[in-house]
C-alpha cells in the first residue's frame, strides 16, 4: 500500500509580513495597506466588518485554508478609522514605506500610527464639546492615584486618595481610555 503525501503550501510573503507585524500589535486592529486599500485579516476583519458595515469576505492565505478579509480604499480612512476608535479599539495603521517595484516581491511596510480612544488627534474622532481624557490608575496598599491627560488640549490633572475617591474621579472625568499596570 503506497503512502500518499499531503503537500501544504507555506503562507504567502504578504501574509508572512502581515503576521510578523500583527504579532507586535496583537492588541490592536491592524489596518494593513495593500496597494490602494487598507485590509484587515482574521478576527480583525470580522470586527472591522461588523463595526463599519463593510463586506466580510475570505482569501486564500497560501495554504489550503482561507482567512477572513475586510478592506476599504485608503482614501476612506477618515470614514472608517473614527468608527473603529469610537468603538473602543486600538488601531495600528500600517503603510507601505516604499513604492512597489517589479524587482521586489514584497514592499516594505510598517506601522506609522497607533490610534487609541485616549490618544486620538483626528478631528473626525474628537468631540470638540468635551475633553478626551486618557487616564492612568495606580492602586496602592494605602492610597491610590489617578492621572488624566487630554493631549488635544494639554490639560493634565492628578489626584491621590482612597480607592472610592479615585473611582469617583474616574466617573466624573469619564476618560476615553484607562491605563493600569498588568497584574
Amino acid at each position: 500500500m503506497a503512502k500518499t503525501k499531503t503537500i501544504e503550501k507555506a503562507e504567502t510573503p504578504l501574509m508572512g509580513q502581515y503576521n510578523k507585524i500583527k504579532q507586535k500589535y496583537s492588541d490592536a486592529i491592524l489596518l494593513f495597506r495593500v496597494g490602494d486599500f487598507y485590509e484587515t485579516f482574521g478576527e480583525d476583519a470580522v470586527k472591522t466588518a461588523k463595526i463599519t458595515g463593510i463586506v466580510l469576505t475570505k482569501r486564500h492565505n497560501g495554504s489550503a485554508s482561507e482567512i477572513e478579509l475586510a478592506g476599504f480604499p485608503y482614501h476612506s480612512l477618515d470614514t472608517y478609522l473614527p468608527k473603529l476608535v469610537k468603538s473602543g479599539y486600538r488601531v495600528a495603521i500600517c503603510d507601505q514605506l516604499e513604492k512597489p517595484s517589479k524587482e521586489k516581491k514584497i514592499v516594505k511596510r510598517g506601522v506609522v500610527e497607533l490610534v487609541t480612544p485616549g490618544v486620538a488627534l483626528n478631528d473626525n474622532i474628537l468631540d470638540n464639546r468635551s475633553n478626551n481624557f486618557l487616564a492612568s490608575v495606580y492602586i496602592g496598599k494605602k492610597n491610590s492615584a489617578v492621572a488624566f491627560i487630554d493631549i488635544s488640549t494639554g490639560e493634565f490633572l492628578v489626584a491621590e486618595g482612597s480607592i472610592s475617591y479615585i473611582e469617583k474621579m474616574i466617573q466624573s472625568f469619564a476618560p476615553s481610555e484607562i491605563l493600569y499596570p498588568k497584574v
